[in-house]
């Protein structure tokens, strides 16, 4: 009996270990997903100009389109169009700049070298940046469109408060996941990526529609950049905010299947790319090599 004793203490020594060890693998990912979404949240906002840089310049560029249509007489469906296109414009620039660039500037800072010392996931920290800069992201666009509907008087018909969370949130995934997924593209490259960040910023904003309804490119070029998560997201939302104006180039449901399939499709890129560019940099040895 006590052999028998003794044998299954032994056996259970290990799983507690294991789990011991998962367990403090989660916690210390988890603090460093906290620790990297605390900078982009508050240390960002100490620099209290950037908030009117942030916020209040952006109205003039929905405003032009705002009157722009009302000079055509088109509906008032139309403003409200408008001004969430130009409060989603901050995610992608956030996308763009704070997320797929990230890793290349932490390398030129030497950042990237503790994040690599360190025993935790570098997915961690993705996911952190992340966090962060939606949160943050989040704070400058609703604020965007408060202050624009109350000056140009516009109101949204919300009729399903669930599925426009559900699009919504499903958007931000799929967009920060296609962020994650070209962080390591951009650090491997260096430089020469850092312009496509220039060159995806201005055409993303005409194969989005975030002025005007996707479905006006025509049917088969909405079909083609439906791999953009902005595109279907911004057609989703526009629909729930705005049902029956003939806005939509799908149907809602369609949509939203859409973007849960290219959540998974760039966060598993995004896993496969941190992957490569480890292996790549123990072969070609310049992963904190600056300048290039």
């Amino acid at each position: 009996m006590i052999a028998g004793t003794d044998t299954r203490k032994g056996g259970n020594a290990p799983h507690r270990t294991g789990n011991s060890r998962l367990l403090g693998s989660l916690e210390l990912n988890l603090r460093a997903m906290r620790a990297r979404a605390y900078v982009r949240v508050v240390g960002v906002n100490r620099e209290l100009s950037w908030l009117f840089f942030d916020i209040f310049l952006p109205l003039f560029g929905v405003a032009a389109y705002v009157y722009v249509y009302r000079s055509l007489d088109a509906p008032p469906a139309y403003a409200g169009f408008v001004i969430l296109g130009g409060a989603m414009t901050a995610y992608w620039l956030n996308v763009l700049w704070a997320m797929a660039s990230q890793f290349y500037w932490d390398k030129e800072t030497g950042n990237l070298e503790v994040f690599y010392l360190s025993p935790m996931s570098p997915m961690a920290v993705l996911f952190g940046m992340s966090v962060g800069g939606l949160i943050q992201t989040s704070l400058r666009a609703f604020t965007t469109m408060i202050l624009g509907s109350w000056l140009f008087g516009v109101h949204f018909q919300v009729e399903s408060p669930g599925a426009l969370a559900a699009a919504f949130l499903l958007t931000m995934a799929a967009l920060y996941g296609l962020g994650m997924a070209l962080a390591s593209f951009y650090l491997m490259y260096g430089r020469e990526a850092w312009h496509i960040s220039n060159l995806l910023q201005e055409p993303v904003y005409l194969v989005a529609g975030l002025q005007f309804p996707i479905k006006a490119l025509g049917m088969t070029v909405a079909l083609t950049v439906s791999f953009l998560p902005l595109t279907v997201g911004m057609d989703a939302v526009r629909q729930l905010l705005y049902p029956g104006a003939g806005f939509g180039y799908l149907p809602v449901a369609v949509e939203i299947g859409i973007l849960v399939l290219l959540s998974g499709i760039f966060l598993t890129l995004a896993q496969v790319g941190l992957r490569w560019m480890e292996r790549a940099a123990k072969r070609e040895g310049r992963l904190t090599l600056r300048w290039q």
